[in-house]
């Protein structure tokens, strides 16, 4: 339990520190220079990336949130000090886009998690609510055969009953069990009453 109070209060000094908007890259190469770790956040549009980084971070505006699916349309960097870089990705499935502007930013998003050496993890986002869809499994296997490291995260975990989230956890957990790039542990999150926050600090921590 020390070591996990130790890792819980890491991921508070890390979030607590300077945390900005670093650039917005449209195209690979523009991507910033490989110097520190990066963890990016995945997720079918209005998954509620943009809003579990700013829970994450402790600001309510950091990452833009929108009711409109496919908001995000590039590769988002977020510097926490001189420690880690986060990368929020733009969303996949449906986006009020046109059809050649999704077909831009999924191949750049297909592109940055194919070949990028400082990524240490990619967190997946996926609506308690929902579970898995066919969408995020397809991503799972890109992930699965390009050896990137993922791990699961449930968010709007508040939308359910207890027993229902754990039956999504406990669903999610077996479907990725035998999956070769996927972390075992899933955390179930809240961006409105900080439900598993402070342990998704903790795991990012750990890889800064």
């Amino acid at each position: 339990m020390a070591d996990d109070d130790d890792l819980i209060e890491a991921g508070r000094l890390l979030f607590a520190g300077p945390i900005d908007f670093e650039l917005g890259v449209v195209d690979m190469s523009s991507l910033p220079g490989g110097d520190l770790p990066e963890v990016a956040f995945a997720g079918r549009s209005n998954v509620g990336k943009s809003s579990l980084v700013n829970a994450l971070t402790g600001r309510k505006k950091l990452a833009r949130s929108s009711v409109e699916p496919g908001r995000t349309r590039e590769l988002n960097f977020f510097r926490i000090g001189d420690t880690l870089r986060l990368v929020d990705l733009p969303g996949y499935g449906y986006a009020k886009a046109p059809k050649a502007e999704i077909g831009r930013w999924t191949a750049l998003t297909r592109d940055y998690l194919r070949g990028r050496a400082p990524l240490k993890r990619v967190i997946l986002l996926i609506d308690a609510r929902h579970g898995l869809k066919p969408h995020d499994k397809d991503v799972m296997d890109a992930l699965d055969t390009s050896a990137v490291t993922y791990q699961i995260v449930l968010t709007k975990a508040d939308k359910l009953k207890p027993t229902e989230l754990e039956a999504t956890a406990s669903a999610t957990r077996e479907a990725i069990r035998k999956r070769p790039a996927a972390h075992p542990e899933v955390i179930a999150t809240s961006a409105e009453t900080g439900l598993g926050i402070e342990v998704l600090r903790a795991e990012i921590a750990a890889l800064a």
